[in-house]
């Protein structure tokens, strides 16, 4: 007896007089030949399977899609032996997140809008992989991560310059300081040139971090014909005079600063770097810019600084949790422009991210993880 199996032309043979039982005679005989054909036929179709490299089907979910353009940008059925969902929406609270994701074996998260703590990753069994995008992935807790046996993957590379959080860096610092959105809200409503603003030619720009994206934007400063000044925990006066920029000490980044632009990645260290009493260092007159991550910044201090006009105003793009809620305090201020996390959000970084993630998907399926991210 033999089978066939689709159009692969691998043939599964099976002698009726072969294998224990054969030389039996009566109903027994026949019975112990019909269970070794079936366990016989079912052993050689698994090692047909493994040869062709074929796994049990994963379940993945594509999570935090706010554009729906996951679909579009990306041919998800590249990934091998997948089901692939994806969904459009965050969900903050816990149980429902864990409800949602119970049945998944890997998730791809859309940079850091979904968290993944310790009470999360310990029930969600099923999980095996988390596939961030970007390389830095903040909302995982790694160490329970590592504890629950997920692995968590980044994305690395890009095929563009990488400056679109830098460029929406100083398009916040235009929009605040000249008070466009405001504007634009007036004239809507009848009403013209509500707000007097300075220009930028002399004044002084702070930069807290100067990594590459600092350095872009003290370039854009020195390009607006601004005093650039910086500092931060790894740079020093060399190299901050070869981006002709100022080194100072961190409280006088603070005096000296009419708009001071965070630039540092969220660590253990800048966690509530800025707080009150980096705000009662500012002038009455300083604008705050923040693109990096929303707990750098103490909120309430925050808070507080632009409601008694201790600072003129600020321009964000993070927040403590995202996305913000529409009657969150800072939406109640007129002297904050807000932005709901655009930074990377264009749609080359999106579809580099996608089909990286792809990548990432795949070697995992095939038993090879790579761009693995770990504790160190």
């Amino acid at each position: 007896m033999s089978s066939e199996l689709g159009n692969d032309e691998v043939s599964i043979g099976v002698e009726v007089d072969a294998g224990p039982g054969a030389e039996l005679t009566g109903f027994s005989a026949e019975l112990t030949l019909v269970l070794w054909h079936l366990v016989s036929v079912n052993l050689k179709v698994f090692i047909y399977s493994f040869r062709r490299g074929e796994h049990p089907m994963k379940r993945i979910a594509v999570l935090d899609d706010y554009w729906h353009v996951a679909d579009a940008l990306v041919d998800w059925s590249q990934v091998n032996d997948a089901e692939i969902d994806i969904y459009y929406d965050t969900i903050l609270d816990e149980d429902a997140l864990i409800d949602r994701l119970k049945p998944y074996h890997a998730v791809v998260t859309t940079r850091e809008r979904t968290r993944f703590p310790s009470s999360v990753l310990s029930r969600l069994p099923n999980l095996e992989l988390i596939a961030g995008t970007g390389a830095r992935q903040a909302n995982v807790d790694l160490e329970a991560a590592a504890k629950n046996d997920v692995l968590v993957c980044i994305t690395t590379g890009s095929r563009g310059r990488g400056n679109s959080t830098a460029e929406l860096a100083w398009a916040l610092v235009l929009a605040v300081t000249r008070n466009i959105p405001w504007e634009d809200r007036q004239i809507r409503e009848g009403n013209w040139q509500t707000r007097t603003a300075e220009g930028l030619g002399g004044k002084t720009l702070g930069i807290l971090g100067m990594g590459r994206l600092g350095t872009i934007v003290a370039g854009y400063g020195n390009a607006f014909d601004m005093d650039v000044i910086a500092w931060g925990p790894t740079l020093d006066a060399e190299r901050a005079a070869s981006h002709n920029v100022e080194y100072v000490k961190r409280d006088e980044l603070f005096r000296r600063s009419d708009i001071l632009s965070i630039h540092v990645p969220l660590t253990d260290l800048s966690l509530g770097w800025i707080g009150n009493h980096e705000f009662g260092l500012m002038k009455p007159s300083a604008y705050l810019v923040n693109t990096s991550r929303g707990p750098i910044v103490q909120e309430e201090s925050l808070i507080k600084a632009l409601s008694e006009n201790r600072i003129a105003g600020a321009a964000l793009d993070v927040y403590d949790v995202e996305p913000l809620h529409a009657n969150h305090p800072l939406t109640q201020l007129d002297n904050v422009v807000l932005s709901p996390h655009l930074g990377y959000a264009t749609l080359g970084t999106l579809e580099d991210f996608f089909e990286k993630s792809i990548e990432n998907l795949n070697a995992w399926i095939a038993g090879a993880p790579i761009n693995l991210l770990t504790e160190d």
